[in-house]
């Protein structure tokens, strides 16, 4: 037995002495691992450039700053409704640089924002808000009918999923001309509840539209939450019986919005549609009559902790983006287009009565009773 165990003995030290060389061995490569992969993943923070950044914070700026000067104008120069996008602006930022030049955007009523992202500019938005004729829709839309087709905006629907069909449908002739574009169209979380998105989606899915559905989910339909309304509160669920690819975002920061709409816009090129539904949080009412009484203070407080425009701002501080003189001449030149936007407005002349019954039908002569 002892000779047994002088041979075994040696043997077995070895064999835990290999064991322990092979365990070390293998933590070692993965912590050499995991530092490569940390290298190899980026920061949030650095997943853009610097002049991204930029362009999110002065879009986003002039939204805000435009839609606070609309407010304080509202019940004297601005009259009728007034739906605020303030909170939400991300997801119009972050869509602009996701999209190509010749890509639509249709979407609801809540549209000053989109219409300023995509190119109309602020003093024909204001304009519009005035009921000038130098309005983008010549004074006759107001706030709820923002258009431009030389912008590829298509509305401002005052109908609550009034857009989502005609978002198909100009889907549909883009995949029709052949054009390699798409459309985005969105809708609030109330629109979600109209039996025409249901349509919609059987149809999109059936014919293969270049078309990205984006639920702009603020948690209010007016002034009622999205959890009084539904047993299905994750509202991009509701693509999934359609086998439509859907998903929900983040929509309080743009990195985020830029990521989920690119990856849809692939889809939509290649003629699959997606629908994405984006949380997000409007700070004012559902318009400017609404008091909002519904919510708590805190909520509010909570969602402002992460506001999009403050959230990008650190970002481009903290990674030396931009010095703080560059910072202020955009704070300024936002300051600035939005005063020549309200001089603009109140300098321009309204609608000659005699235009009342232009631009209705595509004849010239309006042939219908006028009396």
């Amino acid at each position: 037995m002892q000779r047994i165990s002088s041979v075994v003995t040696p043997y077995l030290k070895i064999c835990l002495n290999l064991q322990l060389y092979f365990l070390f061995m293998a933590q070692t490569a993965e912590k050499v691992s995991e530092t490569k992969q940390a290298k190899k993943t980026p920061k949030p923070e650095a997943a853009f450039t610097a002049d991204t950044y930029l362009f999110w914070y002065e879009k986003m700026l002039l939204m805000r700053r435009f839609e606070e000067k609309s407010a304080q104008l509202y019940g004297t120069a601005i009259r009728g409704f007034l739906h605020l996008y303030i909170g939400q602006e991300a997801i119009a930022a972050g869509m602009l640089t996701a999209i190509q030049p010749g890509d639509k955007v249709i979407t609801a009523y809540r549209d000053h924002a989109h219409a300023i992202g995509m190119g109309i500019p602020a003093k024909e938005v204001m304009a519009e808000l005035y009921g000038k004729s130098t309005g983008c829709s010549k004074g006759k839309g107001g706030s709820m009918h923002m258009f431009s087709k030389e912008h590829n905006f298509f509305g401002g629907h005052g109908i609550v999923g009034a857009q989502i069909p005609m978002g198909a449908g100009i889907a549909f002739a883009e995949k029709y001309n052949k054009t390699g574009n798409i459309c985005l169209c969105f809708m609030g979380d109330g629109a979600v509840r109209q039996g025409a998105l249901h349509e919609t989606f059987t149809l999109a899915m059936l014919w293969k539209l270049p078309v990205i559905f984006i639920c702009e989910n603020n948690e209010y339909g007016m002034g009622t939450a999205v959890e009084r309304t539904t047993n299905v509160p994750d509202l991009y669920k509701i693509g999934s019986a359609y086998e439509m690819p859907s998903f929900q975002v983040n929509g309080m920061e743009c990195e985020a919005v830029h990521q989920a709409i690119s990856e849809a816009a692939a889809r939509a090129r290649d003629f699959t549609p997606t629908f994405l539904e984006i949380k997000t949080y409007r700070y004012k009412g559902h318009s400017m009559s609404d008091p909002a009484k519904y919510r708590t203070r805190e909520e509010l407080d909570e969602y402002k902790a992460k506001d999009p425009i403050d959230l990008v701002l650190h970002t481009i501080q903290n990674q030396g983006f931009a010095t703080e003189e560059q910072i202020n001449n955009i704070n300024d030149k936002v300051k600035a287009e939005v005063e020549e936007a309200v001089q603009f407005a109140e300098q321009s002349p309204y609608p000659d009565p005699s235009e009342i019954y232009a631009d209705i039908y595509k004849e010239e002569d309006y042939p219908y009773l006028k009396d």
